[in-house]
């Protein structure tokens, strides 16, 4: 690996590009490890500075555009797509940090981004409707401190972080949130996370018991509607950046698979498989459907960025970019779901029987998208969306937009 520069690599530099492999690499060997976590990936993003790409340059970070975040995450997605998962919530809070600096005065919190820490939390809680803000999790006093306890789960990233954003109910029944070490004593880390796809995200229960909370350690609790959040949509729109890079995947296993195949049909058009044109038209299909989805994944970011750069700098949201932009984010999902859903299964026409034996993982690209694209129903993001350009509803004003 090269010298550890302080700031974060260009986004052309060959620093970075080494990085990528490098996190690719360690996916890749980790396929046959049932259980083995991205932590040297984790390792790298702490050294190379990666969590803090979006913090301008004359504050030590990378200066990275919108667009060129999207960029890096769709690069990362394709080397592991568990990693961009992981600091979903980390990039939100960055976002937090440049609109509002001032709220977060008392602690050094984009010093500590720049340093490399990375900031995830926990929210959601299995007996609660999805956008009811209110927790079980609760907040109470202690002399002159708090104490937390509660258990959350989809707690993506918590696992790997350094820092914690934990929602919860106070004495009162309002809702407060508070940003402790991810280490402080209470602090329990399950990886108990059991779905069918992202299995290394660290998605799983954060129990908290009796965790000591300081006064400058509690942070106002955001609730998303009349005032709607500057780049609400980030969050969503990640997602399906993540889908592109798997996409980008999908295209290079297929070559890879069509370029070793020894054999091929006595039926087929080619003594070898890498010249059939009928298996190389379903590579062509392939990564004609990767470029479609990150061409729209990068248009929303173009949008997205769009509403970011107007809130910095007049530190207010600008309510027509920022619809705009929850839009577009909307339009992504519904409009690439398919399209990369059937192309991870359409994969298999290239490589025949042997490509579905388990040491090829194959299965693990459809599987990684289906749970990406479940994290908000896809009927009900159409709905609104249409209602929009119908009736010029105004969209829910719920984190999921």
């Amino acid at each position: 690996m090269t010298t550890i520069a302080r700031r974060p690599a260009a986004l052309d530099s060959p620093e970075l590009r080494e990085v990528i492999e490098a996190i690719a690499q360690d996916a890749r060997q980790r396929l046959d490890t049932p259980g083995a976590r991205p932590d040297l990936a984790l390792r790298l993003v702490r050294e190379h500075r990666l969590g803090a790409v979006r913090v301008p340059a004359a504050d030590g970070g990378g200066g990275y555009t919108t667009r060129e975040l999207f960029e890096l995450l769709i690069r990362l997605g394709e080397a592991d797509p568990d990693v961009p998962h992981i600091l979903r919530i980390h990039y939100g809070f960055v976002e937090e940090l440049r609109r509002d600096p001032e709220q977060y005065r008392k602690r050094p919190w984009l010093g500590e981004v720049v340093a490399g820490k990375l900031f995830g939390g926990a929210s959601s809680e299995l007996g609660n409707r999805v956008g009811v803000y209110t927790f079980d999790t609760k907040l109470v006093p202690d002399g002159d401190n708090f104490r937390l306890d509660g258990r959350k789960f989809y707690s993506t990233g918590s696992l790997y972080s350094d820092y914690l954003r934990i929602t919860a109910d106070d004495e009162n029944g309002g809702q407060i949130s508070a940003l402790i070490p991810a280490d402080r004593a209470g602090v329990v880390h399950v990886d108990d996370w059991d779905g069918i796809g992202q299995r290394h995200t660290g998605t799983g229960t954060t129990i908290l018991d009796n965790v000591l909370v300081e006064p400058a350690e509690l942070l106002p609790f955001r609730r998303i509607g009349a005032d709607r959040r500057p780049g609400g949509a980030q969050p969503q729109l990640l997602l399906h950046a993540i889908a592109a890079g798997i996409l980008r995947a999908v295209t290079a296993d297929a070559a890879e698979l069509l370029r070793n195949r020894p054999r091929s049909y006595a039926w087929g058009n080619a003594e070898q498989s890498q010249d059939d044109p009928q298996l190389l038209q379903i590579v062509g299909e392939l990564s004609s459907a990767a470029f479609v989805v990150e061409a729209a994944v990068l248009a929303a970011a173009d949008a997205l960025g769009r509403a970011l750069d107007s809130a910095h700098e007049h530190g207010r949201v600008d309510e027509e970019l920022e619809r705009a932009a929850s839009l577009a984010a909307a339009r992504v999902k519904v409009g690439v779901e398919e399209i990369a859903l059937r192309a991870a299964g359409e994969l298999y026409g290239v490589g025949g029987a042997s490509a579905i034996r388990q040491p090829t993982h194959l299965d693990r690209h459809w599987r990684n998208l289906r749970t990406l694209f479940s994290h908000n129903p896809t009927a009900f993001k159409a709905r609104a969306i249409g209602d929009a350009v119908v009736n010029d509803a105004p969209l829910p004003s719920v984190g999921f937009f």
